[in-house]
């Protein structure tokens, strides 16, 4: 745990040092080739203090060749390229605001081109605040409260930073799926979501003086899980609470699977398929099948797809169309559970009150 206090605090001297705390994430593989274009366009190497090179067109075709990179056709020194737009703008807001196109993704921040296995892997260098703003708006509805954003917020920087900790020195930090956290791009931002990172700037949650691992979840169907349960992470801030989630129309679901579609999941007959172990919260942890195969409810939920089950929380019938899922929640269950989020938001509950009933025992620490 002091090792990672101290790494925490050699991050933020290093954020002050550059002025802006940055997350490095990595975007879709682009193949051998990729286009990066944006006003003001120049290159350089993928350092914080390298020295950009104008390129005077505003764009850059980046393939790989026999294991080295070309820009515009010119053969490149190393194995990575970084780019940054606004270097001849003056109202840009300085160097590496103007939001540059990498492939099909528009992103704030520098874009790094670097050889990957076989081919090319683009990384997106980024404030963490700019970054946040974009999460928001792939993570939450911009329609919820400003509270309910705010929570979010802090989750996000939260998760981002613990995330960071844990693979300081790598390449890359975090993806941008739904494995980590979504992120969308510039495309993804709204006034509201800037207005909740900007109210809480600089603002994570922490235990033992380290940011949690501050995992959410769309819904929890009426009571989140406790971290072990959902995750295999025992952490004495994921405790399954009370949620005001379960009373809304959006954490009830059903799905109707055939029994085709059901042996072609499972590579098995589901005839006289029954759910044989819960956890407290009644999520399904184990199914039997009618051979006696024991299927792990995690497994189980992956077989038949996250978007069909859409929790664990879940009963099942037979019906003459097959079996009939009929479920509550979306997610893990785990944390901070956002349409829960919303119904407290909506009964004048703050951000810390509602993200104080999702981490128990979590503080709040104001961090830059």
């Amino acid at each position: 745990m002091l090792q990672r206090v101290a790494l925490l605090l050699l991050l933020l001297a290093s954020s002050r040092a550059f002025a802006v705390e940055t997350m490095r994430i990595a975007m879709d593989d682009p193949g051998d080739e990729v286009r990066v274009s944006g006003r003001g366009l120049g290159f350089g190497p993928d350092a914080e203090d390298g020295s950009f090179v104008p390129i005077g067109t505003g764009q850059a075709t980046v393939r790989r060749r026999g294991g080295r990179l070309e820009i515009n056709g010119a053969p490149a020194v190393g194995e990575a390229v970084r780019f940054r737009g606004g270097l001849e703008s003056s109202d840009a807001g300085g160097p590496g605001n103007e939001p540059l196109k990498a492939g099909s993704s528009q992103v704030r921040g520098d874009v790094v081109v670097r050889l990957y296995r076989n081919s090319l892997q683009l990384i997106n260098v980024i404030p963490l605040e700019d970054y946040l703003a974009a999460v928001l708006g792939s993570e939450m509805p911009v329609s919820f409260p400003l509270e309910a954003l705010k929570a979010q917020a802090i989750a996000a920087r939260t998760y981002a930073l613990q995330k960071k900790l844990d693979s300081y020195g790598a390449a890359f930090h975090m993806g941008s799926s739904v494995l980590h956290q979504v992120y969308g791009g510039v495309n993804r931002e709204d006034p509201k979501t800037r207005a909740a990172v900007e109210a809480t700037r600089g603002e994570v949650l922490t235990y033992d003086l380290a940011p949690i691992e501050a995992y959410f979840h769309a819904s929890c169907g009426g009571h989140t899980e406790s971290g072990q349960d959902a995750l295999q992470r025992n952490l004495p801030y994921l405790q399954p609470v009370a949620c005001p989630c379960g009373k809304l129309p959006a954490s009830r679901w059903s799905a109707t699977l055939s029994e085709g579609e059901l042996r072609k999941a499972l590579k098995a007959s589901p005839d006289g398929m029954r759910v044989t172990g819960r956890t407290s919260t009644r999520r399904v942890t184990r199914v039997t099948l009618s051979d006696g195969t024991l299927v792990d409810g995690v497994q189980f939920r992956r077989k038949l797809g996250y978007m069909r089950l859409k929790s664990l929380d879940f009963d099942v019938t037979s019906s003459s169309k097959g079996y009939v899922f009929t479920g509550r929640g979306f997610g893990h269950g785990a944390g901070l559970c956002q349409w829960g989020a919303k119904a407290f938001a909506d009964q004048g509950r703050t951000y810390r009150e509602i993200l104080s009933h999702y981490y128990p025992g979590a503080e709040f620490q104001q961090l830059y």
